[in-house]
């Protein structure tokens, strides 16, 4: 460290760090480099712990209140009102107001998750969750459960889950992807992480959505509705869809369904549950639509059935199925 190096210029630094640690904090390369700039000098580490408080309180505050403007604040003891954004980002009298707030002796910021949860291509497991919530997760995902005494955390770092959530309002039950946060008391409802943005599915229940920042902007969506969330993008407008989430969490009793869907979309999804990929090959037959219900591992008879109805040639090999297109 620079002998330059300010007590506000290091206050700012560990601001920018929680800030990020709390984005990213999932990646084990941004936790190497976050434990490289800590171990430079005693200081930052003081100085990241404090910020560190200053933000568990917000967010602890910012979870179990109704979403008045005060749900988003914290008071120093005896002095005035800190908005989150005031804190991270005041520098010194951050750190003073986050002294006065909470003691920081013995806390660990690189704590191991309660629970990791991880499945392969093509596995779906349904995992009881310690609080009495069943998490029913989907192929190729990866999840983090930590239980804290306020609040449930479930960070949903790739893939797809559904959450039957455990009814415990001293305790809410947030899942995390990326800076949305997806929050419920007692309720049901599914989380799908894409390329594209964020799915989510209510099959009971409530919900309350939200970016990290933009916390006056929460969305509610009620049971038998869904909300797609593109990333960087406000929340979009809720759209009722029973039918549509019906056949979208089909996957948790083994099973796909299309109806309307493309070949091409149809195979992606057969994709994703399977070593053994489908390919399909000619300029039109990826665009023809499909009706059907079929096993998630079974991507032989969906092809069978699939050249059956659209007059296409089905070739199945050891490594992969190749449509073409007759």
């Amino acid at each position: 460290m620079s002998e330059r190096e300010t007590a506000q210029a290091i206050s700012d630094r560990a601001a920018a760090w929680v800030a990020r640690m709390d984005r990213e904090g999932h990646d084990p390369a941004v936790r190497a480099e976050l434990k490289a700039w800590l171990a430079g000098n005693d200081r930052r580490r003081g100085a990241y712990f404090r910020a560190k408080a200053a933000w568990n309180m917000l967010d602890r505050a910012s979870v179990l209140g109704a979403g008045g403007p005060q749900s988003y604040e914290v008071a120093a003891a005896g002095g005035p009102w800190f908005s989150r954004r005031r804190l991270l980002w005041g520098g010194g009298a951050a750190a003073a107001a986050a002294a006065l707030v909470v003691s920081v002796t013995g806390l660990d910021f690189f704590a191991v998750p309660d629970q990791q949860i991880q499945t392969a291509v093509g596995e779906i497991r349904r995992v009881p969750l310690s609080d009495g919530s069943l998490a029913a997760v989907n192929t190729q995902t990866s999840l983090d459960v930590t239980m804290k005494p306020k609040v449930r955390q479930i960070a949903l770092k790739s893939g797809e889950a559904w959450f039957q959530v455990a009814k415990d309002r001293s305790r809410p039950f947030v899942v995390e992807v990326g800076d949305l946060r997806v929050r419920a008391i007692g309720t049901a409802f599914g989380v799908r992480q894409t390329a594209g943005g964020v799915d989510v599915q209510v099959t009971e229940g409530v919900v309350e959505m939200w970016r990290v920042g933009d916390e006056s902007h929460i969305q509610r969506v009620a049971a038998g509705s869904r909300v797609f969330v593109a990333p960087d993008k406000a929340i979009v407008p809720v759209v009722a869809a029973n039918e549509e989430i019906d056949k979208a969490l089909a996957w948790r009793t083994g099973q796909l369904v299309f109806d309307g869907d493309t070949v091409a979309e149809a195979v992606a999804e057969f994709n994703r549950y399977n070593v053994r990929k489908i390919v399909v090959t000619g300029a039109t037959l990826g665009g023809q639509k499909m009706i059907g219900r079929f096993r998630t591992n079974e991507p032989d008879a969906f092809a069978r059935a699939a050249a059956t109805l659209l007059n296409a040639q089905v070739k199945i090999g050891s490594d992969r199925i190749v449509l073409s297109q007759n």
